[in-house]
């Protein structure tokens, strides 16, 4: 029985830092690379340029993924969340989680909407490879909630031990791929910037796959080294 009271008590404090640094240096590259690519190309939505909104989505996701960081290490290492709320933590965490979650594509869609026709080549290439990519996006998103469930996306293995010793999920597209989360579900914002044929919303889509993998290498990787340590 994996018990995450045993694992904090042999884990050096210090893990809270490991990835961090390369977090925030390569946080740092990706918004500048991004910053550099968008451009301001007229339109708007609800009297926003295209431009604002697409900074606004690279400011909402960088902010995410730190707090999600923040939130995982002091949980994992410190019990902190379960410590000031009990069984009410992941509940709460959730609730955080969530809608910064949402406004993610959301906000990759205002992004697209407000620069419509902007991406250069055609449009019924286009809309068909964004259609295509629904595909994956759906059957990810079915075996995410169906399979591995929610709570454990939010990463309930950091804060009760119940979930830290559930099995690993071999069901849906996780039988066939390892991490069919970020691999898959994320091609949902290419989907996005496809149909919309946006080429901010092109560059939010690389932006975000891209950090997505930022997290699973700086924070989540390590995380699990620590959690599951003990399975083959």
């Amino acid at each position: 029985m994996r018990s995450l009271a045993d694992i904090r008590a042999r884990t050096p404090k210090s893990e809270i830092f490991r990835g961090q640094i390369q977090h925030a240096m390569l946080a740092i590259l990706l918004v500048a690379g991004a910053c550099s690519w968008l451009m301001d190309n007229g339109g708007g939505l609800w009297g926003v340029s295209a431009l604002t909104w697409a900074k606004i989505a690279l400011a909402v996701t960088v902010a995410h993924q730190i707090i999600v960081a923040v939130v995982f290490r002091l949980q994992l290492h410190l019990n902190l969340a379960v410590r000031l709320f009990g069984d009410k933590a992941l509940a709460i965490w959730g609730a955080i989680f969530l809608p910064m979650l949402a406004a993610r594509p959301l906000l990759v869609l205002a992004t697209g909407l407000a620069s419509i026709g902007t991406l250069e080549g055609s449009r019924m290439v286009q809309l068909i490879a964004g259609s295509v990519l629904l595909v994956p996006l759906i059957w990810g998103m079915h075996s995410v909630i169906k399979y591995f469930t929610i709570p454990r996306a939010l990463g309930g293995d950091h804060f009760y031990d119940r979930y830290a010793n559930m099995p690993m999920v071999n069901q849906g597209i996780f039988k066939y791929f390892e991490n069919g989360m970020y691999s898959f579900v994320f091609l949902g914002f290419w989907a996005i910037a496809l149909l919309t044929g946006s080429w901010n919303a092109l560059v939010l889509a690389l932006f975000q796959h891209a950090y997505i993998w930022v997290h699973m290498y700086c924070t989540e990787e390590p995380d699990m080294r620590i959690i599951y340590r003990d399975v083959a």
